[in-house]
């Protein structure tokens, strides 16, 4: 149906290359949307391929002019790191084919086309996929076959050996992306899985959420699980040489917002976002949705000007800030400014109530209390199920009893209570929900989606006002209503933030969704934002019908409420006299302005920019600004002059303004060179002069900002007066001159020459002498700027080959100096023109820190890009004055997150600087260094493990840092560590455990291979088998003791695990006397803890009196080793007092390859 037909590229200046594509017979008007993929492929395989494209298309014609523009650099901006969504920064999620880098990143940096929002609509599959042979395979990566999910195809995509990782790589793929149509985009919240086919329960799934586009076609996880892990035969997860693989795929139907007008559906409007700054516009939008807060506020700025008042420039912008943190700040920004008017004291009446703080003693008469104020309340998320229960959690009483005992003045130390309640609350109360919090095993912020209820209204007086402090003004009824929601959506490292808002307290919600607004249901509005999982049916008949479920990873982090006795005075009714005279100016001048823009954009055709450049711009700015070709366009001067303005007439003015008569002037037209260089092409005929600007701008440049630039040769005679132009015949070209002195490393333009082709360098050599202000004597040197992009070419010039020869044409540039004699050639840096220009291209300030102080610059050094690894090595330890480089390691930066790399450069593992500082296809200019105290080839292969070491007598615990070589086995590492400890007994026996979210998750046998130890797991302790836990009979119990705190349904574990071998028929009572020993805990707090059965995370059964045998309740290992534990519940307090705690390095398991 289709027939090739012909796409120009037309070059400036330069003839077209010609690129078949096929069109269709039917002329049209715009090129099928379908084509435009195949178009761009086959135009990157052109030289031009390094230009952005945009078409223009004439009518009734298949000959399409492609007009090349210079790209801009192109960086990812994180904007509100929305393509973060759904994954912590510890699940590394990647596309394929690229360099690994930390946290999810898209293939392209760029958007796409097609605004989306999810809808409830959604279809679901699950495929099983299983790899035969896995071991023999030696693909890089492999693709599953194609199953089909929301109507469209989709693929598992994996690399066995890793994507640059010694991990595991895995993703989910789009099949046949490429033949997508343009603008296509689908959400899928999806989870990959590696099955443990020893037992299911142990299967490692990973869940991610993303917008899927054909920039976009693939998302997953570069570092799925460790390598070691996965091969390890006794894991289960390669049984006969098979691995099996799980996806499990939602699809949900996305709406299209392209042309979605947020004020014409909801007479609302949105706040565009500097980057980063979702979390402020959701805050704002909340506050400005409070009347009174709008009427009384004294001031009032734009968020650029608001996020510079807080001290934030624009790198701060395109960083993710708390929500919590901006609301303290700008309050108190706000309070700062009232101060000494009369809105003074605003900001407390509003949103500011007060508690009592109290220590009340038990056995004397004695109670101290302290009143606080509040702006917000930071309620607990973790072990509450809703808002009420958080409430409960913050008035609850602490008991201050035994070792911490409450020390009073008067009476010594004292049993207490300890506790908090409300004097008053605010008419708008804002809560901040604490779904975040900080891990210090992982070392590492995470997320809680637990589901977490809130009410439409909030009954603070509950219960006979048990929140309440005597001193409370009980005459306030302290009832609430729901006024808004802020949502983060996201991971513990990053997200999106928007709120759902109802203006009127009325049945109508809004979501604020930085520049869109939206009506909003009462579902979507709060069972959505519960948070929790979310169970969804299996759309796919004939395969395994189990509903799928998904984390939400979208719900409340913010509630504002506002008290129902306030309602009218809060949500007041505003008018234009409301509003304060400077804002009224001030929007009065921002409506002006923006019609003058309305206006300039309106008749934009009918002007151009019309850029001079002369001699004296050249001369500014080579050698100061700009090395290659003779002007930077965007630092020359630009006039907006009319299209219909002709050329003679603008000499005319171009000549009051330049002081240079009419007849003096020649303009001359550039050209953009195949080579990339721009270059004068020739002058402006006597007939073109009278064209008018219009018509002299280059046909492929005709857009609203369209330019025109020109040289401007001014004839000058004796003393630099200006004269008529002499005529230009064909022999004469016109040549520039550039002069570089090494000595001084410093080039400069010293003027131009009209020149006869025929003629030789040598019979201008005198000119050129004094031009440089040489001695007539001195010998010379000359060469031709030809090119500096992909690489410098110079090329040297004979002094004897005429011109022409030389190929040398009008525009051309040469550059000269003096002839270095032998002996001063290794005297300078860079002795000749070429090395210069090499240097400049190449030249790289790096700014080097410490990795022990990522924040600050240590010292910066200026290198070259085509250094090797031993170059920069080499550079840094001569700054630092290290005698031996290979004792550095250098760590490459992420500028997303301004944070180093997770991984370190291997020794010579890159090759030059630029592959050091580039991350995807972003160039930075910070590395990171460290100082080894052994060579880091030497280091690389060891394994460095940080490890904790439990003495059997004392309990006491010590951190050590060991060194083995990788292909060790823990008996090894016991054996490195017998020699840095003193043991309690000379035949001590061990233990080897990984303790990952306060559990034991791994115990390891000595014949294993320390490689297999998981970095990202958790803490790596190794105990001292006591006397009594030695000999162990037939039907004894290696058992782990577990520390936790019930609430409701949840327990909720801390503390440190550790484990006690329990005899068979032994009664809880013995246990106990070696449980209260190993954690060293006083007798009053000992008798407060309870010990239960605990399996996989749920308590089973009655608590253990003394009298029960412990392990009449334990089964055999149906839910894995380690999954059945005694429980102990006692509030989480600080029972080890006896021994030296942990440095903080020790909470985090780092193995550094």
């Amino acid at each position: 149906m289709n027939s090739p037909s012909s796409l120009f590229v037309r070059s400036k200046g330069k003839r077209k290359k010609k690129i078949i594509v096929p069109l269709p017979r039917r002329p049209r008007r715009r090129l099928p949307l379908r084509l435009l993929p195949d178009f761009a492929r086959r135009l990157r395989r052109s030289p031009e391929s390094r230009s952005a494209v945009v078409l223009l298309f004439p009518p009734h014609t298949h000959r399409l002019r492609v007009q090349l523009n210079p790209r801009p650099h192109v960086r990812s901006a994180p904007g509100c790191m929305s393509c973060l969504l759904q994954q912590d920064q510890d699940e590394e999620m990647l596309v394929p084919d690229q360099e690994v880098v930390e946290g999810p990143q898209p293939m392209e940096d760029s958007a796409s086309t097609v605004e989306n929002e999810q809808v409830p609509e959604t279809s679901t599959s699950r495929f099983t996929w299983t790899i035969e042979n896995f071991s023999k395979l030696n693909q890089k990566k492999l693709y599953s076959e194609v199953f089909a999910v929301g109507g469209y195809k989709w693929q598992v995509l994996v690399f066995p050996s890793g994507n640059g990782v010694e991990s595991l790589s895995m993703y989910l793929n789009v099949a046949d992306a490429n033949m997508l149509p343009h603008g296509w985009s689908k959400f899928a919240l999806f989870s990959l899985a590696v099955i443990n086919q020893f037992d299911s329960k142990l299967s490692l799934r990973k869940e991610a959420a993303h917008h899927f586009s054909i920039r976009e076609s693939d998302w997953g996880f570069t570092s799925f699980m460790h390598l070691g892990e996965l091969n390890d035969p006794s894991k289960g997860y390669i049984v006969n040489d098979q691995c099996v693989i799980e996806a499990e795929v939602a699809v949900r139907r996305v709406v299209d917002y392209w042309n979605y007008d947020s004020k014409k559906e909801t007479g609302y409007v949105g706040l565009k976002n500097q980057g980063a700054t979702c979390y402020m516009n959701s805050l704002l939008q909340t506050l400005y949705h409070i009347p009174y807060f709008r009427k009384h506020s004294d001031n009032s700025v734009s968020t650029k000007e608001l996020t510079k008042s807080f001290g934030w420039d624009s790198v701060d912008s395109f960083l993710q800030h708390d929500v919590q943190e901006l609301n303290r700040v700008l309050c108190e920004k706000l309070e700062n400014k009232m101060k000494g008017t009369t809105v003074e004291g605003t900001i407390q009446k509003l949103f500011e109530g007060h508690h009592m703080n109290y220590i009340e003693c038990v056995n004397v008469d004695y109670k101290s209390t302290r009143k606080e104020s509040f702006y917000d309340l930071a309620l607990d998320v973790k072990g509450c199920s809703d808002v009420y229960a958080s409430f409960d959690k913050y008035v609850e009483v602490e008991r201050l009893e035994g070792d911490n005992k409450y020390h009073s003045e008067k009476h010594g130390l004292q049993d207490a209570k300890k506790g908090m309640l409300f004097i008053d609350f605010p008419p708008v109360l804002q809560l901040q929900l604490k779904r975040f919090e900080y891990d210090f095993v992982r070392d590492t912020m995470v997320k809680i989606n637990d589901r977490y209820e809130f009410p439409l209204q909030l009954d603070l007086d509950k219960d006979d006002g048990k929140y309440l402090s005597p001193e409370a003004d009980r005459r306030v009824r302290n009832l609430y209503t729901l006024h808004s929601i802020l949502v983060h959506n996201g991971g513990g490292h990053g997200g999106h933030y928007y709120a759902f808002i109802r203006p009127a307290l009325s049945d109508v919600w809004y979501k604020f969704d930085d520049e869109r607004v939206t009506k909003e249901g009462m579902k979507r509005v709060l069972e959505e934002q519960y948070g929790g999982e979310e169970e969804l049916p299996h759309t796919n008949p004939g395969l395994n019908t189990t509903p799928l479920r998904f984390t939400k990873h979208s719900n409340a982090y913010m509630l504002v409420y506002i008290r129902e006795s306030d309602k009218e005075k809060v949500l007041c009714g505003l008018d234009e006299n409301d509003i304060p005279e400077h804002l009224k100016t001030r929007l009065r001048k921002e409506n002006e302005e923006r019609e003058y823009k309305k206006k300039e954009k309106a008749e934009a055709h009918m002007f151009a920019a019309l850029k001079v450049a002369r001699d004296s711009d050249f001369a500014e700015q080579i050698g100061k600004h700009i090395y290659f070709d003779l002007v930077d366009y965007d630092n020359i001067r630009s006039f907006r002059a009319p299209k219909s303005l002709t050329l003679s007439q603008a000499k005319d003015e171009l000549s009051k303004d330049f002081g240079i008569p009419v007849q003096s002037q020649r303009f001359w037209l550039w050209a953009k060179r195949l080579n990339k260089t721009y270059r004068p092409l020739r002058p402006l005929t006597l007939q073109e002069e009278s064209f008018s600007i219009g018509q002299l701008i280059d046909p492929s440049n005709k857009s609203l900002n369209s330019e025109l630039k020109l040289f401007l040769e001014v004839a000058l005679g004796q003393e630099n007066h200006p004269i008529a132009v002499p005529p230009k015949t064909k022999d004469n070209i016109l040549i520039f001159f550039k002069l570089y002195d090494p000595e001084k490393e410093e080039l400069r333009y010293v003027g131009r020459l009209f020149l006869e082709a025929s003629g030789k360098p040598a019979d201008i050599l005198h000119k050129l002498q004094e031009m440089a202000g040489f001695q007539s004597d001195e010998d010379i040197e000359l060469y031709e700027e030809v090119r500096f992009e992909p690489s410098v070419m110079c090329v040297h010039i004979d002094i004897n080959d005429s011109f022409l020869s030389s190929q040398l044409e009008d525009g051309d540039i040469i550059c000269y100096q003096k002839r270095c004699s032998p002996e001063k050639l290794d005297h300078y840096r860079h002795a000749d023109v070429p090395s210069f220009f090499e240097y400049i291209q190449n030249r790289q300030v790096v700014h080097f820190r410490l990795l022990e102080k990522p924040k600050e610059d240590d010292f910066t050094l200026e290198l070259s890009k085509r250094f090797t690894y031993d170059d920069v090595v080499e550079k840094v330890a001569h700054q630092l004055g290290l005698d031996d480089p290979s004792k550095l390691r250098l760590t490459q930066h992420q500028p997303y997150s301004q944070i180093p790399k997770t991984h370190y450069i291997k020794y010579r593992g890159l090759d030059h600087l630029t592959d050091m500082l580039r991350h995807a296809n972003q160039m930075c200019d910070i590395l990171y260094y460290e100082i080894l105290d052994i060579p880091l080839p030497v280091l690389q292969d060891l394994i460095t493990l940080r490890v904790a070491f439990y003495h059997a007598k004392n309990n006491e615990v010590s951190s050590h840092s060991i060194r083995l070589p990788k292909g060790s086995t823990i008996f090894e590492l016991i054996e490195d560590i017998k020699s840095k400890v003193e043991l309690s007994y000379s035949d001590a026996e061990f233990r080897i455990f990984e303790v990952y979210k306060n559990k034991i998750s791994k115990v390891y046998q000595p014949t294993e291979q320390i490689y297999s130890v998981n970095e990202q797991i958790g803490l790596l302790c190794v105990e001292e088998v006591p006397e009594e836990e030695k000999n162990v009979g037939a039907r004894d119990r290696l058992v782990p003791v577990y520390h936790f705190k019930k609430d409701k349904q949840c327990i909720d574990i801390h503390g440190e695990p550790r484990f006690i071998l329990i005899r068979d028929g032994e009664a809880l009572s013995n246990v106990k006397v070696r449980i209260q020993n190993k954690f060293q805990v006083s007798d009053e707090q000992f008798a407060k803890w309870k010990f239960v059965y605990i399996a996989h995370n749920r308590v089973n059964g009655e608590y253990f009196q003394d009298s029960d045998v412990v392990l009449s309740r334990f089964q055999k290992d149906v839910y894995g080793p380690w999954e059945q534990c005694l429980g102990v519940e006692h509030e989480r307090l600080d029972f080890t007092p006896k021994r030296p705690c942990l440095p903080h390095q020790v909470l985090l398991l780092r193995l550094r390859y």
